[in-house]
């Protein structure tokens, strides 16, 4: 049997109970094996690829039931669009699109996570159910890991060059994945010293990278889920790259490209995609990995 990374095991620990979480004595700890998806559910009108198609909270809830049902580990649900040139939302609007969603599934057996770079959005999300939290900024603001390890949450530890409004305006590195790397374990280990429990990390494909930056950084995924720091998250669901690879602009026609990417990155040992499509990224990946061990 071939042991790839695809087959391995993976850890997530949490402070508190979490859905699936096993407890043991230095927390909860969620385990899953191979790789699995993270569902994207965004409660904002300006996302790039489904902006307002789940803003309303029905739709939202019908959307969330269906990712679980189709197989999704995690549901990351976000409140502010931070796409190449986006805008920043207040606070305030971000918690009003983002507490109704997670206080309704709060009940529903699923790890939630919240999207967002703002300690006190952050906050309202772990207060209404959410497990973890997902920050793009990478726990850069001074708040965010204490917060954190305060409600026994998890944290993912994104990689980004710049801010969303203009972080695509010719990014440059010396060397892009020691750089990324670097970063990220500089960020865990400031995670873990304020006591957050867990993290993910994440290299920011598009986050302030071009192209070429993006393809290095899946090149070196051995090396990035070789440090040790924590499971590798990759997301590059209708990113502008599939466009550049394959040619096609409207983002909805981008999944199978991003089915490419993420089978990609599994067998270079991410532990986790965040995905629009659910179901498909399941099946493909439980085939994969079924022929990965013939």
């Amino acid at each position: 049997m071939n042991t790839s990374f695809d087959a391995a095991w993976h850890t997530l620990q949490f402070g508190r109970p979490v859905p699936g979480a096993v407890r043991s004595a230095q927390g909860w700890l969620l385990r899953w094996q191979g790789c699995a998806v993270m569902g994207i559910l965004n409660m904002t009108p300006d996302s790039f690829s489904d902006g307002g198609r789940y803003a309303q909270l029905e739709e939202a809830l019908t959307q969330a039931r269906r990712m679980k049902e189709a197989g999704a580990l995690i549901i990351d649900v976000g409140g502010e669009s931070t796409r190449p040139g986006a805008e920043p939302v207040p606070a305030e609007v971000e918690i009003d699109r983002v507490r109704p969603v997670l206080t309704a599934l709060g009940g529903e057996n699923i790890v939630l996570s919240i999207d967002t770079l703002k300690p006190e959005v952050a906050q309202a999300a772990l207060e209404a159910g959410a497990h973890l939290v997902n920050d793009v900024s990478g726990l850069r603001h001074p708040a965010m890991a204490g917060l954190c390890a305060r409600f026994g949450a998890a944290a993912c530890i994104m990689h980004m060059q710049g801010e969303p409004g203009t972080m695509q305006l010719e990014p440059r590195y010396s060397d892009v994945v020691s750089e990324v790397t670097d970063y990220l374990a500089q960020q865990t280990r400031h995670a873990q010293q304020a006591g957050v429990p867990g993290v993910l990390v994440d290299p920011g494909l598009g986050f302030g990278k071009t192209l070429e930056h993006n393809l290095a950084l899946l090149a070196a995924l051995p090396h990035l889920a070789a440090a040790g720091l924590g499971p590798v998250l990759v997301g590059a669901s209708r990113k502008r790259m599939i466009e550049y690879l394959a040619g096609h602009s409207a983002p909805a026609d981008r999944d199978p490209g991003s089915l490419a990417v993420h089978l990609y990155a599994a067998r270079k040992g991410a532990s986790l995609v965040r995905v629009h499509a659910v179901g498909e990224h399941v099946q493909a990946l439980r085939v994969q990995s079924a022929l990965e061990a013939v």
